[in-house]
């Protein structure tokens, strides 16, 4: 199998983040149960990892006010790796509300931290997703990009 940290976040998302019913939180479990289903021990802790700095980035401490309106401007690094596609579609997000400043940056930072050479938009989407997830007031915000990434709608078309 040849598994990366965005399909392990997938995986987990599907199983334990979107169902009502009770799931298992003990993370070594969890663990476990990722390693039996086939995904690379490895690939499964960098996941973990990817998680626990995406819960500690986003503790209100770590929340700064942004402009509204603001350029964002992408570094070198950012553009090569970023697709032009994504960074369109983190364009289009923000513009329409379902992100913040904050969460655009939020977005991006744990976009690089998935280690992929190129960050396309299915990855983009998902990471929207994992970030906005956890965020209160942004049920609105979430339910709109579950949609785009389960429908597999063309953002550009809304």
């Amino acid at each position: 199998m040849n598994e990366n940290v965005v399909d392990i976040l997938i995986y987990l998302y599907e199983n334990y983040m979107d169902s009502d019913q009770d799931s298992i939180s003990d993370q070594g479990q969890i663990h476990d149960e990722l390693v039996e289903a086939g995904f690379p021990e490895q690939e499964v802790n960098k996941a973990f990892q990817w998680m626990d700095e995406l819960a500690e980035r986003q503790s209100p401490e770590n929340f700064h006010h942004q402009p509204q309106g603001a350029m964002r401007v992408y570094t070198p690094e950012e553009q090569r790796r970023i697709d032009t596609d994504s960074r369109g579609l983190l364009m289009f997000l923000e513009q329409n509300g379902i992100l913040d400043a904050t969460g655009r940056e939020l977005v991006i930072d744990r976009s690089i931290a998935l280690g992929t050479h190129t960050i396309g938009v299915d990855e983009i989407k998902w990471v929207v997703l994992m970030v906005l997830i956890n965020q209160p007031g942004q049920e609105s915000a979430f339910a709109q990009m579950e949609e785009l990434v389960y429908n597999d709608i063309p953002a550009y078309l809304h």
